[in-house]
């Protein structure tokens, strides 16, 4: 069941994020959601730095092709959570990498 967990921001502010996660503790009906999200254990930017050295592994691996495109798009979905904080989403047992690679060849003369 989805349940919101509260994310501190650097900057003393907090956000909230829809969470896959089970909850801890009884189902609590009818009350505000500040009331019910359950506080993360880290900061929403610690959490995503946790993903940063998976993007960085890609980008550094096409970049390094023999014949290395002009631009790179990555797109992998991220899930957070209380306590894991931000991790690669998957719809099964396996991660999935939209890759996008671009070269921009000027016309032969």
């Amino acid at each position: 069941m989805k349940h919101l967990v509260e994310f501190p921001l650097e900057d003393g502010s907090t956000v909230l994020v829809e969470s896959d996660e089970p909850e801890k503790g009884p189902v609590v009906r009818g009350i505000a959601a500040h009331e019910i999200a359950e506080t993360a254990e880290q900061t929403f930017e610690a959490a995503l730095e946790k993903i940063r050295p998976i993007a960085a592994a890609i980008i550094a691996k096409l970049r390094n092709l023999a014949d290395s495109p002009e631009q790179i798009g990555v797109e992998f979905g991220v899930k957070l959570g209380a306590k894991a904080g931000a991790f690669l989403a998957s719809a099964d047992t396996e991660a999935t990498f939209k890759v996008t690679l671009t070269w921009k060849r000027e016309p032969s003369r």
